[in-house]
């Protein structure tokens, strides 16, 4: 999910050619990923932790050659990204669901490295799993995702310690006995954040681990870091690291998946009409609905580029029968006419990922830009037989 008071500026697409790729098409600028990756590097080198690409945020493994150079490998979130990251990604891989299918759990075994189970139960439920894999040679970890009970979330959705939250084991109710055969801990808190909820949530929980470090070899601190944000308090977090590897003697993992995409990519679309309905109306071929799902789901206005400061006010929406598939008002210098293209800001990580054919409305492409060298190359082209091989 990407807020624009949290997005970034146009950088390096302020002076894209729209007209370069076919529209829709999701630009994704390969420098930019590279220098998010290296701010990452540098905080896990500095720290003594090891730092995951979250696949459910960013899963552009066109460039998994070089978020390999970077990280020390990438998470998933459960058998399908668990494949997508052996066949293409380097590095470790840890494999973390809510539940798990039994029918799944012994290629999960295989494939991962370490394994997160959402429970005390569900990890006793496959234990019979989880020794067949073991006694055929396979070697991997086990992980216990604990839910903190401490909430630094403002949008409930987004919360995984709201009340009633199905993520994680709440630990009031964590035992000696629960860590009996598993190897860490993981927990996830935040969403779009920056340090400081990090560090009041280990204040929250630390003190309800102890006499319990012994048993952990590793803790995961999950993602929602913003740590290549240009105010994210870096320092401070390599700092923080430092600390609770020396204190307590263990690994740690932290698993950013928006912050590896921030700022790195556009979605291009173009208006197809536009009419007066108490205000101007454009009806784009890019879908909120479709295409960039978060923008109903948060809701979110997602930053247009180039947009003036003054002008005259147009409601954009897609191509879809949903009434509700309203991108959001923006500003024209005049009102743009059929065939204008567009571009909102910020739409590498989760839009690509979320991207639907409801209406049978088209995929956009996908197209990887040097904004140093002003090389482009198609990645990704869909056409009609993706949309209909997903139906019966």
């Amino acid at each position: 999910m990407a807020m624009e008071t949290q997005a970034g500026g146009p950088g390096a697409f302020a002076e894209f050619d729209l007209g370069r790729v076919p529209s829709p098409c999701f630009v994704v600028d390969e420098v930019a990923v590279r220098r998010n990756l290296a701010v990452l590097k540098d905080v896990g080198d500095r720290g003594n932790a090891k730092v995951l690409l979250a696949l459910k945020a960013f899963s552009m493994w066109a460039l998994a050659d070089l978020v390999g150079d970077y990280m020390a490998g990438v998470c998933a979130s459960g058998l399908w990204e668990a494949r997508l990251a052996r066949e293409h990604y380097h590095g470790e891989l840890t494999t973390y669901s809510p539940a798990y299918r039994r029918e799944d759990m012994a290629e999960i075994l295989h494939l991962s490295d370490t394994v997160i189970f959402n429970s005390p139960d569900q990890l006793a439920r496959f234990q019979d799993e989880i020794t067949t894999a073991r006694a055929k040679g396979e070697r991997f970890e086990i992980g216990l995702r604990l839910n903190p009970e401490h909430s630094e979330g403002s949008v409930a959705k987004y919360d995984p310690c709201q009340i009633g939250s199905r993520l994680g084991f709440p630990i009031s109710q964590l035992r000696a006995e629960h860590l009996e055969g598993v190897d860490g801990l993981h927990m996830h808190v935040l969403c779009e954040q920056n340090f400081e909820p990090l560090r009041r949530t280990w204040d929250a929980i630390a003190p309800k681990l102890e006499g319990l470090w012994p048993k952990i070899k590793w803790v995961n601190l999950g993602g929602g870091h913003h740590i290549t944000r240009a105010d994210y308090q870096r320092e401070e977090l390599v700092a923080f690291l430092r600390q609770i590897t020396a204190q307590h003697d263990i690994e740690v993992y932290l698993e950013p998946g928006e912050a590896i995409a921030l700022d790195t990519g556009i979605l291009i679309g173009e208006i197809l009409d536009g009419f007066t309905n108490g205000v101007a109306v454009g009806i784009t071929d890019i879908s909120a609905t479709c295409h960039m799902p978060d923008v109903i789901e948060a809701p979110y206005r997602p930053a247009m580029l180039n947009e003036p400061d003054e002008g005259v006010s147009v409601r954009l929406g897609g191509p879809s029968c949903l009434a509700g598939d309203i991108i959001g008002d923006y500003r024209f210098t005049v009102p743009p006419p059929a065939g204008t293209r567009i571009a909102f800001l910020d739409q590498a990580h989760y839009s690509m990922v979320k991207t639907n054919t409801f209406n049978g409305v088209p995929l956009p492409s996908i197209a990887l830009w040097n904004s140093e060298t002003d090389a482009l190359r198609m990645v990704r082209q869909f056409d009609y037989t993706d949309f209909r091989d997903r139906l019966s």
